[in-house]
């Protein structure tokens, strides 16, 4: 579980100034979902190229950034 806090800071650096309780633990939600995605997809990047460990630019290959 992600800290509420930390969830906060992203929805306001979204430029978001005002968000309820349960849209923050909705959007916590949300993140750890892609959160893990990301990382499953970035595990089988690595075990691809037979590695075991997972590096940034494996990261960066499945979420779509160069």
């Amino acid at each position: 579980m992600l800290p509420l806090a930390a969830i906060e800071r992203i929805a306001r650096k979204a430029g978001i100034e005002r968000i309820s309780a349960k849209a923050i633990k909705e959007l916590e939600k949300s993140i750890e979902e892609i959160g893990l995605e990301l990382a499953l997809e970035a595990a089988q990047a690595a075990r691809h190229a037979k590695r075991k460990t997972i590096f940034k630019d494996d990261i960066k290959l499945v979420a779509g950034k160069s």
